[in-house]
């Protein structure tokens, strides 16, 4: 088995060529063939053996291919898309809080009711939004992707903490966020930003697992 891993890893190397991530991702695939290999039975049959490690975990031809192919996502454009996106989350709640509390539009005041009725929903989503900022840089990425997470997340987070300043300075009048504006959303909310980076750490596992 060991000959077939080395020889696996070597058509890996190969295939992979001049790739920057090239270490980093042999040093992926040594482990999770190590612990693929240590599952299977003993079948002695390498032809067997070495079908069920294309099955699995795929050809080096096919995994060079794409990795190869997530080099046109670049961690500029992953860290500049999910920053966009939160400022959309953000600049969309805000146009709607103040719509709802510069124009008496019946269709609006409606909107707002039955948003402000589920809040903890919304938070879940938004988290879950998080979540999806590890697992795809993760899965983009790899173990190279780390300091990227941690560069996106910061910079994303700069509208929340905005928001948070502004409201506890009562920039933002406290009556424009009627009714959720209560001691008990207030602690949601900050328990909600402090689960945001452990979130992203746990996804960002994950992502890099099925990257491989």
């Amino acid at each position: 088995m060991e000959r077939l891993k080395n020889e696996f890893l070597a058509e890996l190397a190969e295939r992979l060529a001049k790739h920057q991530e090239k270490n980093a991702i042999l040093k992926e695939y040594d482990v999770h063939l190590d612990e693929f290999l240590a599952s299977l039975p003993d079948l002695g049959d390498e032809t067997e053996i070495r079908n069920q490690i294309y099955s699995k975990i795929g050809t080096p031809e096919e995994i060079a291919a794409m990795w190869k192919e997530e080099l046109s996502v670049t961690p500029s454009k992953m860290k500049w898309l999910f920053v966009a996106v939160n400022i959309v989350f953000f600049g969309g709640g805000s146009v709607l809080t103040l719509a709802h509390n510069l124009f008496e539009w019946n269709w609006l005041t409606s909107i707002w009711a039955q948003l402000t009725s589920i809040p903890i929903i919304i938070a879940l989503i938004y988290l879950f939004f998080w979540a999806l900022l590890g697992y795809e840089i993760g899965r983009g990425f790899g173990h190279s992707g780390k300091k990227l997470l941690k560069g996106t997340f910061f910079l994303a987070l700069i509208p929340n903490i905005t928001l948070m300043i502004l409201t506890v300075f009562q920039i933002i009048p406290h009556r424009w966020f009627y009714p959720l504006l209560t001691k008990t959303f207030i602690l949601l909310c900050i328990l909600f930003t402090l689960l945001l980076y452990p979130v992203c750490l746990i996804s960002f596992k994950w992502g890099k697992k099925a990257s491989v």
